[in-house]
């Protein structure tokens, strides 16, 4: 079976997917902000229907020369993958773009980066699993193409310039517009792998809980994971290049949302909040139509020069929310976005990281009260420094490493009271928290005192090769 489609409900999270048919009609009725504030209500969950949705990218490069993968090497990659092993290929008019199999994804990122998404699990055995599976069956497919993976958060070789492009029409709108609002779009684009885990929320309260929890930890996830210290052959002055890039970045849709923790904050405050992000662009016939600027408050009033006297339909709120890239992502779930791709290790290690914190009573009241007097100069200083200093950010006194083994303690714990055997995905982060010595600064010590200085090596350390 070939799906015929545009965006895929996984695709593109770093750069703004969502689930849209790409076909959308005008409204039949005029949305009204409740029902923008009831999208989110619709998310809220019982604690028997939480799931765990994983993501994670990789970069495909050739084994003999180390450059990235092209397109037609991926459409081979990908048509493989389906012939093997049962996949349905994605097409966008002749291109195949990904594969679907059930509730999973495999996409491709505007510079091939190749993302997969799992279904939405109950367990982290079962996330495991799907990891385990679909890592095996795309090195199946690739070792007989010379094509190894790489499990890192930035390019450490390439420039924009040298990755080959992914021919879809929206990429090619972001490849125009994304310069205009930030320094660094193109490397967003083009130069990033990210791990992500999506969870669930209960009511409003527990939403807020959560929400402040993990946006005030997600410079210790980013220094925990901390996997991208390279650039064009050479060191690049941070640890997590990929999470300084997204402070380079359009600051209209990217950050800490500080607003999430004051007294007032709720549904309908991150609504107004969304109404007033510019929109990037809406879609129509299988067309991207750019906004120039234009808010979804704008598009609600029929106010929006591209499609003048149109409303929006909900399949353009989602749109809209999925072009918004703060540090963690609202939509009906939450999504986790501060941790660089690394060692399958890691890719166990995040969702059970986040599932150990969030899912748990005590270790998620454990969370809260030790952020309850962070300020916010404090949390925006950890956003600011970490990918730069990683767990020897000095806070408060101590270390940022002093906070990790906090929070690595409290995940495992949660874990254990779940009660089922998942405390050991946390074996990856609790050696680095432990030390404080994150694997970008291993990686830069290799580089110095074996490597020679050439970048070219992590191509052949084992332990990065997905």
């Amino acid at each position: 079976m070939v799906r015929e489609t545009n965006i895929q409900d996984r695709e593109e999270e770093n750069e703004g997917g969502s689930t849209n048919t790409g076909i959308a009609a005008p409204a039949a009725k005029q949305l009204t902000k409740g029902d923008l504030i009831d999208y989110f209500v619709s998310g809220c969950k019982p604690k028997d229907r939480w799931r765990i949705g994983t993501e994670h990218e990789k970069f495909g490069f050739e084994l003999e020369t180390l450059r990235p993968i092209n397109y037609e090497q991926i459409k081979r990659l990908l048509y493989g993958i389906a012939e093997k092993f049962g996949w349905d290929p994605v097409m966008d008019g002749d291109n195949i773009l990904g594969l679907e199999k059930g509730q999973q994804s495999i996409s491709l990122e505007p510079g091939g980066q190749n993302e997969f998404g799992g279904a939405p699990v109950e367990t982290l055995h079962q996330a495991r699993d799907e990891i385990d599976t679909h890592i095996y069956q795309i090195k199946e497919v690739a070792k007989d193409m010379g094509i190894g993976f790489l499990g890192m958060g930035y390019d450490p070789k390439w420039k924009n310039e040298e990755i080959p492009r992914v021919p879809k029409e929206r990429y090619e709108i972001l490849r125009n517009f994304l310069p205009k609002v930030g320094r660094l779009g193109l490397d967003m684009l083009y130069r990033m792998c990210s791990i992500q885990v999506n969870l669930d929320y209960g009511s409003e309260a527990d939403m807020i809980k959560k929400l402040r929890a993990s946006l005030a930890l997600q410079p210790i996830a980013t220094a925990l994971f901390a996997n991208s210290p390279f650039a064009e052959g050479k060191p690049n002055g941070y640890l997590s290049k990929r999470s300084q890039v997204w402070m380079e970045f359009d600051d209209s849709r990217t950050g800490m949302l500080h607003f999430v923790f004051d007294d007032s904050f709720g549904f309908e405050t991150f609504v107004d909040y969304a109404l007033d992000v510019p929109m990037l662009f809406v879609r129509r016939q299988n067309k991207h139509i750019l906004c120039d600027g234009k808010t979804f408050r704008d598009f609600m009033e029929g106010k929006l020069d591209c499609l003048p006297g149109e409303f929006p339909t909900m399949d353009d709120w989602n749109y809209h929310l999925g072009t918004i890239f703060t540090e963690v992502r609202f939509r009906k779930y939450l999504e986790m976005r501060g941790a660089d791709t690394g060692p399958i290790g890691t890719l166990y290690a995040l969702p059970a990281f986040w599932v150990g914190l969030l899912y748990d009573e005590t270790s998620l009241q454990n969370v809260v009260d030790m952020i309850a007097d962070w300020t916010q100069e404090e949390r925006q200083m950890l956003r600011v420094e970490a990918p730069k200093t990683g767990l020897k950010t000095p806070f408060r006194g101590g270390m940022l490493r002093d906070v990790a083994e906090a929070v690595v303690k409290w995940a495992k714990e949660g874990l254990e009271r779940r009660g089922l055997k998942e405390s050991a995905y946390l074996d990856e982060i609790e050696e680095i928290a432990k030390t404080g010595e994150t694997r970008a600064e291993k990686l830069l010590k290799l580089y110095h005192e074996e490597w020679e200085q050439n970048v070219d090596n992590v191509y052949k350390h084992e332990e990065l090769l997905l």
